[in-house]
Order: structure tokens, then C-alpha cells, then sequence
């Protein structure tokens, strides 16, 4: 098993997790990008609309939404995209994560406290909610075994054009039942950029 096998329902139930849904975004201001960062997406988003796999959609749109957010955060997370994110093999917690967050101090290699994951589906945002959950709990663990919790770690699920937010609190997941639209990106740069500094 591997992050990508789990269901919300298959997660809630291996780690005992009550899931609920209610509204923790909508009144979160939103933050302006840069010149530079709103020219790209204008030329990028009605490419990246057509794009037919999640690799693409990534790169076209996810990535440089979240290096923004980054940038807005004053550049004191780390990004990772891609990376084997292995913390507990024998109850599923294992596989590779499209984008992590942590407060790491190097870009090499991804330490404690991990603050949020990002992960990009191609289609219906429910389908990685599931997959979405079980690697925030990684990070909770991974935290916990660095002896470096954190009280919420945040997550989101993404097609690239929608957006949809969640936040693991001890064995509590929100999810924000709304989806917030990539452009204008204003909004989704201040929910990102907000769960990044927390």
C-alpha cells in the first residue's frame, strides 16, 4: 500500500480520524503576486487548461503558484515536488508526495517540521482527498518522531484551476468543502501564503 491506494474513508478508518467538513478559508485575506508571477499565469493558464496529464498541470500552474506563495511566505519554507516521502511502510505511509512544505533550513533534504502537502489531480478534486489525508498524517508522525510537532498541519487537493483545502489537528480533519478558483490567484496565494506562516 501507498499513498496514492487510500480512500478517505479507507485513511479515516486505519488512523482512528474523525472527518468533518466546515468553512476555515473564505474570510482569509487575499495576497497580490508579483508582476512578474501574474504574466506568467496570464500566459500559462489557458495553455495549462488543456493539459492532459497531472505532471503537466503541475508544472504549468501548480508549481509556480506555490513558489509564489513561497516567495509571499518571505521564502522561510522550503518547497519539495517529487520526493519520496517515507515514514511508516507498514501502515501505508510511504510513497512520493507532487509538493511538500517544511521549515528545512536546506533545499536538499526535507526535515521537520513539514507544514503542508499539495497534491495535484488531473480531474475531480474529491478523488485525492484520500491521498491528501494520508500524507498529512505522514507529516504528523514525521514530525512527532523528529520531535518537532506542530498543532495544524494544512493540506490541499488541486486540479490547477480549482483549489481545496484542509487542516489535520491532532486526529481531526476539516476539509473546506468550498473550491476556490486559481485565477484570479489573489485568493488562493492568501490561503497559501497564511497556512505558511502559521
Amino acid at each position: 500500500m501507498a499513498y496514492n491506494n487510500f480512500t478517505l474513508n479507507s485513511v479515516k478508518d486505519l488512523f482512528k480520524l474523525k472527518v468533518k467538513d466546515a468553512p476555515f478559508c473564505e474570510t482569509l485575506p487575499p495576497a497580490e503576486p508579483s508582476p512578474e508571477m501574474a504574466s506568467i499565469l496570464a500566459e500559462w493558464f489557458p495553455i495549462a487548461q488543456a493539459a492532459r496529464t497531472e505532471k503537466a498541470l503541475s508544472e504549468m500552474l501548480v508549481s509556480p503558484i506555490l513558489l509564489e506563495a513561497r516567495k509571499l511566505a518571505h521564502r522561510q519554507v522550503q518547497l519539495f515536488s517529487g520526493e519520496e516521502f517515507d515514514v511508516d511502510r507498514d501502515r501505508g505511509l510511504n510513497g512520493f508526495c507532487d509538493f511538500l512544505f517544511s521549515r528545512s533550513e536546506s533545499r536538499l533534504t526535507i526535515d521537520a517540521p513539514v507544514l503542508m502537502i499539495v497534491e495535484a489531480k488531473r480531474g475531480e478534486l474529491e478523488s485525492g482527498l484520500g491521498q491528501c489525508v494520508a500524507e498529512m498524517v505522514a507529516a504528523q508522525i514525521y514530525n512527532q518522531q523528529q520531535e518537532q510537532p506542530i498543532s495544524v498541519i494544512y493540506g490541499s487537493v488541486t486540479s490547477g484551476k480549482l483549489w481545496q483545502f484542509l487542516k489535520l489537528e491532532a486526529n481531526t480533519v476539516t476539509v473546506d468543502l468550498a473550491t476556490y478558483p486559481a485565477m484570479p490567484v489573489q485568493k488562493v496565494l492568501g490561503i497559501l501564503k497564511w497556512m505558511l506562516v502559521q
